[in-house]
């Protein structure tokens, strides 16, 4: 496990995709730092018109405009490359021979994939805090339901929506995984992740499919709002969970059932 996040960590393409989601939250704050007018209410993402009073709405409007292309992209190319870009560099072979098992390298990968979902989700949430700090007041945060907590439970908030997000792409990394099982060629399996991501999410908003939303891995991904709530109400988090798990399950076996029969030849 050590040495597969070594190796993800140590690629400048996973720093490029690091920096690329922190430029979210550099590129918001900085627009609504230079603008000469105040964000009208309802205009933009959510909490966008309040990050000028208050720098820590930064982080959560960061995070609700990554949901949809920017996470699920960084998360594709990573899931994707599993398996697909050891054997297209050739390694695949000797990371079986010595002496890793096949169930035992789809765990590792796996993971490796889970930690980076959750290393991309807690970088544009830190940067946002930061940037706000930086250039917005900050002081006590009125949550949805109208209470008010200090500035330090609003960075526990902060993180829990991280987390939230991290949990509700496991499911796609679990996918990526079990299409990078299929092909020695790493883009077409990072491509099809993230176009399944794509069509989830517009499945989502036709209602003429209304029955299978529940359905899809991508319903969860916007609705943190309990977490800005007093008190937390758990219940979407847990079926955001449940969701995830069972696409995990799913992914998992295809991916198992795929690569234990799989002629390794490079």
């Amino acid at each position: 496990m050590g040495s597969e996040l070594s190796v993800l960590f140590r690629r400048l393409r996973t720093w490029a995709m690091l920096l690329a989601l922190a430029a979210i939250p550099l590129l918001i704050a900085t627009a609504v730092r230079l603008t000469s007018h105040p964000v009208p209410p309802a205009r933009g993402p959510a909490f966008l018109d309040r990050i000028s009073q208050n720098g820590l709405f930064v982080g959560m409007t960061a995070m609700l405009v990554s949901v949809p292309l920017f996470l699920p992209l960084t998360v594709g190319v990573v899931a994707g490359d599993t398996i697909a870009g050891e054997a297209n560099l050739g390694t695949l072979r000797y990371l079986l021979v010595a002496p890793a098992g096949r169930v035992r390298l789809l765990l590792i990968k796996y993971a490796a994939a889970a930690v980076f979902c959750l290393t991309a989700t807690v970088t544009v949430a830190a940067v946002g805090v930061l940037a706000g700090v930086a250039l917005f007041p900050v002081g006590p945060v009125t949550l949805l339901s109208g209470d008010t907590i200090d500035v330090g439970e609003s960075l526990l908030r902060s993180l829990l929506i991280a987390a939230y997000l991290a949990v509700s792409l496991l499911g796609l990394a679990a996918i990526g995984l079990a299409i990078s099982t299929f092909t020695d060629i790493p883009v077409g399996a990072m491509a099809a992740t993230v176009v399944l991501s794509v069509m989830s999410q517009v499945a989502d908003n036709l209602p003429q499919l209304e029955w299978l939303h529940p359905w899809l891995f991508s319903h969860y991904w916007l609705d943190f709002a309990d977490l800005l709530r007093q008190p937390i109400s758990w219940t979407t988090f847990g079926g955001n969970a449940l969701l995830q798990g069972g696409y995990i399950l799913a992914a998992g076996a295809i991916a198992y059932g795929r690569f234990t029969s799989k002629d390794i030849l490079s």
